[in-house]
């Protein structure tokens, strides 16, 4: 829409490398640095094995038997695999490549200390993962934030995204968020279908986004809510149908237990509160259920304040600080995942702090202080210790300070009074940006 207004009003818009070359510059980098991390940084440790996520490759023996149609095991060792079968898709081009080049895809004990296929698989996952970078910044742009506040954004989200992706080999947590920014941003930009269709992709991906639901639910309008929210629904209900229907015990087991170890991972203060599996395990999904519970009544916050807020526009267009305010909200119920998990593990805490970036973006006095913290939090994450007082509670702390520097303050503009509602169908926006 941006672009028509564009335009309509005789002004060229630069091309798209040129419009997202901050976010381009950030995957290049991340992923040059994290392929030198990986490859040669063991050698200062005195080790030379590479140091590559474990997890990662799980998740690509699944991507390969989705490949070849093989849906019985998807949820079969050694897959570990207890996402929605969108996971797994989202890898199945590299996997592709894998098999046509002859190279050997095993867990990486299995071929050695220097598996060849890191080499193609890690820049891969770094690249999908950067969907993220992309979102946030055609957010930052649309929002107005300048160029200097947009490279800001970038170098933060790419340093917080390291915790996903080369450290953890997790990117279907970044490809989500990424696709939830989007249909954040589609919403704003009056595609309702689009954002419904966009959020089902990030469902698929990743179930951790249903977090967002209740408030997306809160701004799409009442009459629109139960198409949005079929729409949204039926890429992952398509998926997860065909993988019970191919093997209907592995598939209830990992999607609905949720397995985690708390041997290997951060125990947190709710350990206790949750059943305990064999081999020591403990099932993390009745504890995402609460979570679910608690952003429903966040969702119920936004839906007042929003639906009071409706008379408040200027010529039908909302200001800045409703879709900084829509993003903020976004980002605490992403952060109750960490905060009711009985397990975590230090790439959990990353999707609020994409989000709390991107609602910070359009000032300097809160998006550099979101963007330390998240960095911050990225690095100190990354220690061992196993007791929840000294790793589980600073954790949780850094997030609520992320999510009190990102939040629009008093005093600011738009900010004493309630936020404008995003526009309804066929309402016009400024042309600040497009995705």
């Amino acid at each position: 829409m941006s672009g028509d207004l564009a335009s309509a009003a005789g002004i060229e818009r630069p091309p798209w490398p040129v419009r997202r070359l901050f976010p381009l510059l950030a995957t290049v980098v991340m992923a040059a640095v994290g392929m030198a991390g990986t490859i040669w940084g063991p050698r200062y440790y005195g080790k030379t094995a590479w140091a590559l996520p474990d997890d990662l490759w799980g998740t690509l023996i699944a991507a390969q038997r989705l490949a070849h149609l093989n849906l019985a095991g998807l949820y079969t060792s050694p897959t570990q695999l207890v996402s929605l079968p969108g996971t797994a898709i989202i890898l199945v081009p590299a996997i592709v490549v894998i098999d046509v080049t002859g190279l050997r895809l095993g867990l990486p004990s299995a071929h050695g200390a220097y598996p060849a296929v890191w080499l193609f698989a890690g820049p891969y996952q770094v690249a999908i993962s950067a969907v993220t970078l992309f979102a946030a910044d055609a957010i930052a742009e649309r929002l107005g934030a300048s160029r200097p506040k947009r490279f800001w954004l970038a170098a933060a989200g790419a340093t917080a995204l390291w915790n996903v992706t080369v450290r953890w080999g997790h990117p279907e947590d970044a490809v989500a968020t990424g696709l939830l920014l989007y249909a954040v941003l589609a919403l704003a930009e009056s595609r309702t279908s689009r954002s419904a269709w966009l959020a089902g992709a990030a469902v698929a991906v990743q179930p951790l986004v249903l977090l967002a639901f209740p408030i997306l639910a809160a701004v799409v309008e009442r009459r629109r809510l139960a198409g949005y929210l079929a729409r949204a629904a039926a890429p992952a209900a398509l998926l997860l149908a065909a993988a019970a229907a191919a093997n209907w015990t592995a598939t209830v087991h990992a999607v609905t237990s949720q397995p985690n170890s708390p041997a290997i991972d951060h125990p947190t203060l709710w350990i206790s509160l949750y059943p305990h599996m064999s081999g020591g395990q403990v099932a993390a999904g009745p504890a995402r259920i609460l979570a679910i519970a608690a952003a429903c009544g966040c969702g119920l916050l936004v839906a007042r304040r929003w639906r009071a807020a409706r008379p408040a526009r200027t010529n039908g267009r909302p200001g800045p600080e409703a879709l900084e305010e829509l993003l903020w909200w976004i980002a605490v119920t992403l952060a109750l995942r960490s905060v009711f998990e009985p397990v975590m593990v230090a790439y959990y805490l990353w999707p609020p702090l994409a989000v709390a970036l991107v609602a910070a973006a359009r000032d300097w006095s809160r998006l550099v202080p979101t963007g330390c913290v998240a960095v911050v939090l990225t690095f100190f994450s990354q220690v061992q210790w196993r007791n929840p007082w000294s790793w589980w509670t600073p954790m949780v702390i850094g997030l609520a300070l992320a999510l009190y520097f990102a939040r629009i303050r008093t005093g600011e503009p738009g900010a004493g009074a309630a936020p404008q509602v995003l526009p309804e169908p066929g309402e016009q926006l400024a042309a600040d940006g497009a995705p």
